[in-house]
């Protein structure tokens, strides 16, 4: 089973120039992640308007580490993030 979150990813690779960012779905394997931690960087990034404008001032955001080594940025509070995470699929036949 996968879980569906919304990444906060950055445009581009240049670092030279000021990062943008946009919003797009991810599907997580929950048994893939390894830790959650609070990300208060990318709320400093919301509050000075360099996250994309359909995020409201209130939003929290979450660093997911996962088992191969990647991590990744999602829109949601650490405590929401686990809640969907540990959600169980009910098979219907």
């Amino acid at each position: 089973m996968v879980v569906k979150l919304v990444e906060v990813a950055k445009i581009g690779t240049d670092i030279s120039t000021r990062s943008e960012y946009m919003l797009r779905e991810v599907f997580v394997n929950p048994e893939q992640v390894t830790m959650l931690r609070e990300d208060v960087a990318m709320k400093g990034l919301l509050s000075e308007g360099r996250l994309p404008s359909e995020l409201d001032s209130r939003m929290e955001f979450t660093r997911l580490f996962l088992n191969t080594g990647m991590d990744i940025f999602v829109v949601g509070a650490p405590h929401v993030v686990e809640s969907k995470l540990k959600q169980k699929q009910i098979l219907r036949g």
